[in-house]
């Protein structure tokens, strides 16, 4: 790599061009339970809004997108002078950029937060949404961050479109395979399940042709255990799980294709060359996705309104407690 080669930044926002410099068209949302993963514009001290207009960067008048590159370039972690326009108001404010990974990543996570935001507004909050990028040790805060916070909602929408593999499906799984068989309660009490943290609601599960290796494990488990429909496209078929343990002098790796998968069931080869098909084949249109639209989540939705419909949960409800002096196990 070339030293000198300058290095991108971002501001974590849309910015569309117009004649008098840049309009902050969006800043990127993240988790609010997740303070440190805000976009540079978000941070708190930050006097940025959406709609204001940027016109220089450090002194230096931006017009276009080509012009905010350049005068961004090396300046992730650094700070840097922002002049704005809110309506008439001229104002400064200073924002630390982040470079071109983590801008992608807040990208990504602005649009996990409008799914996760649909499928609230459009449920009425009765479905809850959860989605992994991939299976590593990040993801699994990331689901137990996201699992138990929707274990009470009658669905659950798991979207592992993109995921990008790792190796904790068998994890996720079993946190799936548990079902509640018993509760405790008192007066005006909420009821606690045993097993505990245990969902009880319809689940559906969200595949892509970008879904590979672990992810596509995760999936294949799901549909060989019977837990929930698999909805969208075929996912990747990377079903050989690969190795790092054949270092070469360079410093480098060969990286051998050697772990297969198999069904248990009948010894069958897994995924690999084919991956997983879906239960209900969905597109997501390259068009309509570019501006906004997502077919396979509003699938999702729609099957399990239906499902909420035609199978609603089961109440929880004690059974009256015996009268003073009368054995509960004399009721039965």
């Amino acid at each position: 790599k070339d030293a000198e080669t300058a290095k991108t930044a971002g501001l974590g926002a849309e910015l569309v061009t117009q004649a008098d410099g840049l309009r902050i068209a969006r800043i990127y949302r993240s988790d609010p339970e997740l303070p440190s993963e805000r976009a540079p514009l978000a941070r708190p001290g930050v006097d940025a809004r959406e709609g204001d207009v940027l016109t220089a960067i450090n002194g230096r008048e931006v017009r276009n997108a080509a012009d905010v590159a350049e005068a961004l370039a090396n300046q992730a972690g650094r700070q840097v002078l922002l002049d704005l326009r809110r309506g008439t108001q001229a104002m400064k404010t200073v924002a630390v950029p982040v470079d071109d990974r983590s801008e992608a990543g807040l990208r990504y996570g602005d649009w996990e937060q409008s799914r996760r935001a649909q499928v609230l507004e459009k449920s009425q909050g009765r479905i809850g949404y959860l989605h992994l990028r991939a299976m590593g040790g990040n993801d699994i805060a990331d689901f137990a961050r996201e699992f138990y916070t929707n274990i009470n909602r009658e669905g659950l929408i798991i979207d592992v479109r993109r995921n990008n593999g790792g190796n904790i499906d068998s994890w996720i799984i079993e946190k799936l395979l548990r079902r509640r068989w018993a509760f405790w309660t008192y007066e005006h009490a909420s009821p606690q399940f045993n097993m505990q943290q245990t969902f009880a609601g319809h689940l559906v599960v969200l595949i892509d042709e970008r879904t590979y290796s672990d992810g596509e494990t995760f999936a294949a488990g799901i549909k060989a255990l019977k837990l929930a429909p698999l909805i969208g496209q075929r996912t990747a078929g990377a079903g050989i799980w690969l190795s790092g343990r054949n270092p070469l002098v360079d410093g480098g790796i060969a990286r051998i294709a050697e772990f297969g998968q198999f069904s248990a069931e009948n010894g069958r080869w897994l995924i690999e060359g084919r991956g997983v098909s879906p239960d209900i084949a969905v597109v997501n249109l390259p068009h309509d996705s570019f501006g906004g639209g997502d077919a396979q989540l509003e699938a999702a939705l729609s099957y399990l309104d239906n499902k909420l419909k035609t199978k609603p949960a089961n109440p929880t409800a004690p059974e009256a407690i015996p009268a003073v002096g009368t054995p509960g196990w004399d009721m039965h």
